[in-house]
């Protein structure tokens, strides 16, 4: 756990730092991959396309964890876990927004927010910005980290190639794409509860449970369809409850900018939270 600690740490900082790491991430050797396995059709072809890469993945993990000391194990690990992050970093997209110079293009930049860029144009809102904002670090970032805390740079590339597999430009059919939707939507349940229970922490506590309670009590919700949905709204309690207790970045609960700096201030305690957590058990571990 302490050498995914350490690559944790050294991603985060090496993302941050590098401004165009995101043309790095190229996934066209994956959609390729489904392509020539035209032949299996339905749920196994997402299997196998999945899974293959991600066993090899584990494999090379494995041989080079003792090489150099450990080095060789923290360096392929740094590299996949920065592969698998993203596609792009949140705070660049959210920066975009808040410092486009009128609102066309605020806008305009804005759509890149969206956690399914498939899906309709984001209304320029503060709720909807809000909402965006928590959904694509869930995609984007904590998703990637739980998983590659659990499972290590495997664990990382199997969250990542899931997710790619369930967009609606992977080349599979609707069962194979359904199985790997249903997948992906498993592999985010647990982040977005941690997600939530960070944000309680992190934000007002009453106005985070409230807002969870309220969501999953609505009619026709279903603990066994693993929606991640109420991370909007818990998101939104969260921030309006800052802003209301003048504890926030903003003043006003409808204004869109203000809102959206409260929602990065807000994700950033919840990684902060997250990686404290991880170090704690880091250290339980040595003094155990």
């Amino acid at each position: 756990m302490a050498t995914k600690l350490v690559a944790a740490l050294l991603a985060l900082v090496l993302v941050s730092a590098v401004a165009d790491i995101a043309r790095y991430r190229d996934y066209g050797w994956f959609r390729a991959w489904l392509g020539r396995l035209e032949s299996v059709r339905g749920p196994l072809r997402a299997v196998l396309a999945v899974l293959l890469p991600v066993l090899l993945c584990a494999l090379l993990m494995l041989g080079l964890q003792h090489v150099l000391f450990g080095l060789g194990g923290l360096a392929f690990a740094l590299l996949v876990l920065v592969y698998a992050l993203g596609p792009r970093e949140l705070e660049r997209d959210i920066d975009a927004v808040l410092h486009a110079p009128d609102r066309p293009q605020r806008e305009a930049a804005a759509q890149a927010l969206r956690a399914d860029e498939t899906g309709a144009p984001l209304a320029f809102d503060a709720p909807s910005l809000v909402e965006a904002a928590v959904l694509s670090a869930l995609k984007r970032r904590f998703g990637v980290l739980l998983w590659f805390f659990v499972l290590g740079p495997a664990g990382a590339l199997l969250y990542r190639l899931t997710r790619l597999a369930a967009g609606s430009d992977a080349p599979l059919d609707e069962a194979g794409r359904g199985f790997a939707r249903r997948a992906a939507s498993v592999l985010d349940w647990i982040p977005a509860h941690l997600m939530a229970l960070a944000m309680a922490l992190a934000a007002d506590f009453d106005a985070v449970v409230g807002a969870w309670r309220a969501w999953h009590a609505e009619p026709g919700r279903s603990p066994w369809e693993f929606e991640s949905g109420f991370l909007g709204a818990i998101a939104r309690a969260g921030v309006d409850a800052d802003v209301v207790a003048g504890d926030g970045y903003a003043h006003d609960t409808h204004d869109p900018l203000g809102e959206l700096e409260d929602a990065r201030h807000m994700l950033l305690r919840v990684l902060v939270v997250w990686l404290a957590v991880v170090a704690v058990i880091v250290l339980a571990g040595w003094f155990a």
